[in-house]
């Protein structure tokens, strides 16, 4: 599944307009680095909003870093004895990938809330996030510095309703936020997912969506078939039966591997029909499973 770009609202002009953004650009437009610092004396920032690094574009970046060096420093702030990332934590990782023992640093003086907002801006403006690490930087807003959905807009130059579409897809249930995550499903997919309430049932559906490949517009139209009370109704129990199935399935599993000493599988198919299969390693082995029917069909 293709994963689409995301907008940037009204732009990276109006981004660099928002006070948070020119502490940025003032940094990076220092052209020498306060001072240089071992590597293993920096840590990640704890609420660095991104979460998920690409291995491929981790080791493209660790290779230009040997070639040419760490060309922009590395924003960071004191931490007693330490330093902390306030911005560059992707340069820092590549740097101590490609071996360096230092790297070039400006050390800033920002407050916890200021971290925040200038790793989240700085993120969304490479277009760094996928939509859950951008949601829960919302949240981390909201509910560590105590700011408005209104105030979070502001500050990344968004609209409200834009925060807030963003912040539903928390709701989704956990494995439907990792398919997102992971570009299984796209944001569209997802926000279509929302209106299944049933998290199971969600998440079947998300990943019938992925196996099947489709479309914004098909995934819509078919949760509003599972909406109705009829259809949701045949839904929800055919998918408890098919919880009861399952879970008679493996205890029959599990009684025949105990029996045969060895592994079992059972591929039940449809009207309650399927097959056992039971796997041997070598000849004797078989030999064996062949003697313990004989003892079987004796009694």
């Amino acid at each position: 599944m293709v994963k689409g770009k995301k907008g940037l609202g009204k732009g990276i002009e109006s981004l660099i307009q928002n006070q948070i953004s020119d502490m940025i650009e003032e940094s990076v437009k220092e052209e020498k680095p306060d001072t240089y610092l071992k590597v293993s004396m920096i840590d990640p920032n704890r609420n660095q909003p991104r979460k998920v690094f690409d291995e491929n574009a981790m080791e493209e970046l660790s290779d230009s870093i040997k070639k040419y060096g760490v060309i922009q420093p590395l924003i960071v702030r004191k931490q007693g004895s330490r330093y902390e990332i306030i911005a560059g934590e992707r340069r820092w990782r590549a740097a101590k990938m490609a071996g360096l023992r230092e790297v070039p640093v400006i050390i800033k003086n920002y407050t916890d809330q200021e971290i925040v907002e200038i790793s989240l801006i700085e993120n969304i403006q490479r277009e760094n996030l996928n939509p859950i690490e951008e949601a829960l930087a919302y949240q981390t807003l909201i509910k560590e510095f105590h700011l408005r959905q209104e105030d979070v807009a502001v500050r990344v130059s968004k609209s409200r309703t834009f925060i807030t579409n963003t912040m539903r897809l928390l709701k989704l249930d956990e494995r439907v936020q990792n398919m997102l995550s992971e570009t299984m499903i796209t944001s569209g997919h997802a926000r279509a997912l929302l209106a299944i309430e049933n998290h199971d049932l969600q998440y079947e559906t998300a990943m019938k969506v992925y196996d099947e490949g489709m479309s914004v517009r098909d995934v819509e139209k078919l949760v509003k078939r599972l909406s109705t009370p009829q259809n949701r109704q045949k839904e929800e129990l055919e998918h408890d039966n098919h919880e009861q199935y399952r879970v008679i399935y493996e205890n029959a599993e599990n009684r025949l591997k105990s029996i045969m000493g060895t592994k079992v599988n059972i591929k039940n198919k449809k009207d309650n029909q399927g097959k056992i299969e039971i796997e041997y390693y070598s000849l004797e082995e078989l030999e064996r499973i062949m003697e313990l029917f004989d003892r079987i069909q004796q009694k």
